[in-house]
């Protein structure tokens, strides 16, 4: 019993295609690096496609005397990397120039 959950375990950990960081060469890209940082660590990525998204909330006071929307812009960056038939493609998201999500896709070409 305990052997399978341990290999449940492992076998869902391998499924997932969210990754925490990306390996260029010797180097590792992590959540919260900048824009710049992943250039020079990294090299130019193989497609970018640049838009914005409007994020919003509303604010609720007590007793509903008041109720607040705010809404902010920010510019979203979508970065592929290929790497080669040997390695699987990578998905980075930049927000505000900042990294906030690394995904590996399927393999490279």
């Amino acid at each position: 019993m305990k052997n399978t959950a341990i290999g449940v375990l492992v076998l869902s950990l391998c499924c997932l295609n969210t990754a925490l960081a990306m390996k260029c060469g010797h180097n590792l890209v992590v959540e919260g690096d900048y824009k710049n940082e992943v250039i020079a660590l990294c090299g130019q990525p193989d497609s970018v496609e640049t838009h914005t998204e409007i994020v919003g909330r509303t604010l609720h006071f007590p007793f509903r005397t008041l109720d607040m929307q705010e809404y902010i812009e920010i510019q979203v960056e979508e970065w592929i990397y290929n790497f080669g038939p040997f390695r699987f493609k990578q998905y980075l998201r930049f927000e505000n120039g900042i990294l906030v999500e690394v995904k590996s896709l399927g393999r490279g070409y």
